[in-house]
């Protein structure tokens, strides 16, 4: 689904004038758990003014979209909950298309995603006792060993295991913290095995039913991750910008396999109304923007001083080509500077 029409992204024109909707991420993109990130609520407010369509997806299955919608309208950020596509609700409406009205779904997570399960029809449960068809697992950070234990039973007893998300962290003002794929690995290993299915993000079913909704036909996600929202936008066949205000950083750009590479990277939402040809991976020139970056086989030196997205572009053009991350060395005080703090 790329983009129509002229080439989205080119030189000399706004990076989100080559598209009708844009899909945002929240945790990372948006906010931090419940405080915006500045300059946010700007540019969402500036693309709606511009008459662009917006949307959120999310894997956080904590929060139904109202209340998602709520918080956003909380921040300066007007949204309803039908712009709103979280994976709780997508994994509630799947389960309920395969089991009969009133089935039993043990849940692990908060009281959203019960909340879900409850408004698909299906009965929450919360014991192996209650004989669960399926046990459905999203984030809560009130999950505990009694209820992952109950998983455990019911799992082996032949209930699907289904996961609303596999994120291994979510960010936070303090650093990221443990997500639902590291809930989802205690199962994972004390069952030996993996979920019958993982509804979010990186599969792409958030995107393309978001995308669906609105009609759009050239639609550009925003994501703080190169495993969910880059590796899912990908999947979709939809171009992305990584905000690097989020969980992944420069180190991981330059080392993200071909299925999580974005089409732009920027420093935050502020990139969507610089011009396209500022943001495109990689830069392939050997110089742009005060620095120089000189390719000697396996190995790769950078040099001068300038913005560090235009580093990172530069060196992305050699990096995804076969030089090694290990292999990029400094040949200023500023490179180095900046390449071991990419390093932390």
């Amino acid at each position: 689904m790329r983009a129509a029409g002229r080439e989205a992204g080119g030189v000399g024109d706004e990076l989100v004038g080559g598209y009708d909707l844009v899909i945002f991420d929240l945790d990372g993109v948006v906010y931090l758990i419940d405080k915006p990130i500045p300059g946010a609520a700007e540019a969402i407010e500036r693309l709606r003014a511009d008459g662009v369509h917006v949307a959120y997806a999310t894997n956080n299955a904590s929060r139904r979209a109202g209340d998602v919608a709520a918080l956003l309208t909380g921040m300066g950020v007007p949204a309803t909950a039908d712009e709103v596509l979280n994976s709780a609700g997508a994994a509630a409406a799947m389960l309920a298309r395969r089991l009969p009205t009133g089935a039993p779904v043990l849940v692990v997570g908060a009281e959203a995603l019960r909340a879900e399960v409850r408004d698909a029809g299906l009965a929450p449960v919360s014991t192996f006792e209650d004989k669960p068809a399926a046990v459905v697992q999203g984030y809560g950070p009130d999950v505990d060993w009694r209820i992952l234990a109950e998983a455990a039973l019911s799992v082996r007893a032949g209930a699907t295991w289904v996961a609303t998300n596999t994120d291994r962290t979510l960010p936070s003002p303090r650093g990221p913290l443990p997500g639902n794929g590291s809930l989802v690995s205690v199962l994972r290993t004390a069952l030996d095995r993996e979920p019958d299915l993982v509804v979010g993000k990186p599969e792409p079913a958030l995107f393309t039913t978001a995308a669906s909704l609105s009609g759009a036909r050239r639609p550009l996600v925003v994501g703080d991750r190169l495993d969910t929202d880059i590796q899912g936008a990908v999947g979709a066949g939809m171009d992305c910008l990584l905000v690097l205000t989020g969980v992944s950083g420069p180190a991981d750009v330059l080392a993200a396999p071909p299925e999580r590479r974005p089409t732009f990277v920027a420093a935050d939402l502020g990139g969507l109304f610089r011009p396209g040809g500022d943001a495109r991976l990689p830069l392939a020139e050997s110089e742009a923007g005060g620095w120089r970056v000189t390719r000697n086989g396996d190995r790769a030196t950078l040099d001068g001083d300038g913005d560090p997205v235009v580093a990172l572009r530069l060196l992305c053009a050699v990096t995804w080509n076969g030089v090694p991350v290990s292999g990029l060395e400094p040949a200023s005080a500023a490179a180095a500077k900046l390449l071991e703090s990419w390093r932390r």
